[in-house]
């Protein structure tokens, strides 16, 4: 019954796949029936939070007195997802009193840090995901007339090494990954889970007392902006491509947040097309606009020669050195621009910058409010 298709491009069709809260249920459901029935079946079904069902293969069972342990491999689909092809399990106990306890098994991490949705010393297993299979497992108790309860340990093979790859670490989630989902479904390249980190960071960040938030396209803009302002990774939100995320985010923070600056950086080209108003910086989504750079460079000085050349260039580093050539400040340009977009959004009381950076990592252009100064460029 599952994954369905979606047309992302004509001729193109590619495969939603479920969320690590969805294979975690299916689990559930499974290690029941093998403790409750004393059957092991080969698949179960489950209903996701919209009330669509699918179904989920279980690749084992494993038996230890009153726990039953089952397994299932995640399909993320043609989603790039960190979790793709990772062995989710749950460890279910059978406890005498009723009710439904949760664990972190191995692989799953636990929160340590004020600002996420679940309390600190918690397991990172969300609540749509927690609510899911409590769901499913009350249904099953009162179907086989069960009247204790359950503890649920759920895990990820490997779960540790492969959150090394995520925003877990940052946000304080320690030991593994997080179990995931609000709609248990994953739709090809939204990026569900990077974009809930987004989120979850800034929320990490405001819960801590952090004052001054960046957010950065990668790992040289990261860098170079943790140096310049000796920022402690909780205030370092790493957005990729997702500058609306973070955007639209800080706006719906509420006006007593303590968040009172923020700072955006990244690559050139990146910034682009932030200053033409785009939100989604990946290539698949937006493109860099010559034409846009050149009538800026022309508002600036330059002549036609060089406006021309900006028109038929081929990459934005190219446009940038040719403008440098003839001390036109593009970057500074392109970054007021964007800050200009990113205004729209963030609250007037917040500070708010830009900076653009080369490929080398260093700055190359900044924009601040008028009564703050940026670095020597």
């Amino acid at each position: 019954m599952w994954p369905e298709s979606e047309e992302r491009n004509p001729g193109q069709t590619l495969r939603t796949g479920l969320t690590t809260g969805s294979c975690a249920t299916a689990c559930c459901v499974a290690a029941a029936h093998s403790l409750l029935k004393q059957s092991q079946p080969a698949s179960v079904t489950i209903t996701l939070p919209k009330g669509r069902q699918v179904e989920l293969k279980i690749e084992n069972y494993r038996h230890h007195n009153q726990t039953a342990i089952t397994r299932t491999i995640k399909d993320a689909g043609d989603d790039p997802d960190a979790t793709h092809g990772a062995t989710v399990f749950v460890e279910l106990t059978l406890l005498t009193e009723p009710g439904i306890i949760f664990k972190a098994a191995k692989g799953v991490g636990t929160v340590t840090r004020n600002g996420l949705l679940l309390d600190v010393g918690e397991p990172a297993i969300n609540p749509v995901p927690r609510k899911m299979m409590t769901d499913h497992l009350q249904s099953l108790a009162d179907f086989y007339q069960y009247p204790g309860g359950f503890e649920v340990a759920v895990g990820v093979e490997d779960g540790e090494q492969i959150a090394q790859k995520t925003m877990n670490p940052r946000l304080g989630i320690i030991g593994g990954l997080s179990i995931l989902g609000t709609t248990g479904i994953v739709r090809p390249f939204s990026c569900s889970a990077w974009i809930a980190s987004i989120h979850q960071g800034i929320d990490v960040a405001n819960a801590n007392g952090i004052t001054h938030i960046a957010a950065t396209t990668g790992n040289s803009s990261e860098n170079a902006i943790r140096e310049h302002y000796q920022l402690p990774d909780v205030a370092l939100i790493e957005m990729g491509d997702f500058a609306g995320a973070v955007l639209k985010h800080i706006k719906a923070l509420p006006p007593l947040s303590g968040i009172q600056k923020l700072t955006i950086c990244g690559g050139f080209g990146k910034m682009t097309k932030l200053a033409n108003g785009h939100l989604d910086l990946n290539s698949r989504v937006s493109a860099i606009d010559f034409e846009q750079m050149a009538a800026l460079a022309q508002s600036l000085g330059a002549n036609d020669a060089l406006v021309k050349n900006i028109q038929q260039a081929n990459t934005s580093i190219d446009v940038l050195n040719q403008c440098r050539d003839q001390r036109i400040d593009l970057a500074g340009a392109i970054c007021e621009n964007a800050r200009m977009v990113a205004r729209r959004y963030v609250p007037e009381q917040m500070e708010l910058e830009v900076w653009a950076i080369n490929r080398q990592g260093q700055f190359i252009g900044s924009a601040q409010a008028a009564n703050h100064s940026g670095a020597s460029l």
